[in-house]
C-alpha cells in the first residue's frame, strides 16, 4: 500500500540511497527533511498535471454573500482541496465562468464543479500515478543525493516518458466526450440516410 513516505522511499532506493522510516526520521534526519519538504509539492504538481481518475471529485456551490464588483452576478469560493478546475456548468451544461483568486465568478445561482482535487490518500491512487510520483520524487531528489548534474538530467528524462505513458493509459478509462448537446445535433444532422 503505498505512502507518500514509501513514494519517498522508493525513490531514494532508485538513487542508491538509503530508505527513511518517516517523515521525521531520526537516524536519516538530512532525507527525512529533503522529503518532507518537496513531497507535497511535487505530489501536488503531478496530481494538477492531468486529471488522474483517482482525483476527481464533483462538488455543487452556493455563491457567496458578496457578489463582485462588476462582470459576473455572483462569486462562489473554491474547495480547499481544489488544484484544478475542470468542468464548471449548471444543469449538466457548460456555462461561462472566470477563475480569479479562490472563486469561479459565474452568472448563476448554483454551480456544479467537477475538479482535480488533492488526493492525499496515496493507497487511493492508480499504480501508474504512484509510479509516476516516485519518478517525479526521484528527478528532484537526484541531484541533492547524488551531487550529479546528468544523473538529475536522466531521472527528468525517464519522468517525462513515464507521465505520458501514465497519461495516456488512465485517459483510455474515460469513455468519448461528445460535443456540445447531443439532441440538438441529432436534430441538425439527424437521421441523413
Amino acid at each position: 500500500m503505498a505512502t507518500g513516505v514509501s513514494i519517498c522511499s522508493n525513490a531514494l532506493l532508485m538513487l542508491g540511497s538509503q530508505t527513511i522510516n518517516d517523515f521525521a526520521d531520526q537516524l536519516n534526519l538530512d532525507r527525512a527533511k529533503l522529503c518532507a519538504n518537496l513531497y507535497p509539492t511535487v505530489r501536488d504538481d503531478i496530481l494538477r498535471a492531468h486529471p488522474w481518475n483517482c482525483a476527481i471529485k464533483r462538488v455543487v456551490l452556493a455563491p457567496d454573500a458578496v457578489a463582485p464588483a462588476f462582470g459576473y452576478h455572483h462569486a462562489f469560493e473554491m474547495p480547499a482541496d481544489l488544484l484544478r478546475v475542470l468542468e464548471v456548468g449548471t444543469g449538466g451544461c457548460q456555462i461561462d465562468y472566470l477563475v480569479e483568486g479562490r472563486s469561479i465568478q459565474a452568472d448563476t445561482t448554483v454551480l456544479e464543479l467537477r475538479y482535480v482535487f488533492r488526493n492525499e490518500v496515496e493507497s487511493t491512487w492508480d499504480s501508474n500515478l504512484v509510479a509516476v510520483v516516485t519518478q517525479a520524487m526521484c528527478a528532484v531528489l537526484a541531484y541533492p543525493i547524488t551531487q550529479s548534474t546528468a544523473k538529475q538530467a536522466g531521472e527528468e528524462q525517464k519522468l517525462e516518458m513515464m507521465l505520458r505513458r501514465a497519461r495516456a493509459a488512465d485517459g483510455q478509462e474515460d469513455p468519448p466526450q461528445t460535443l456540445g448537446d447531443e439532441r440538438l445535433l441529432a436534430a441538425r444532422f439527424g437521421s441523413q440516410g
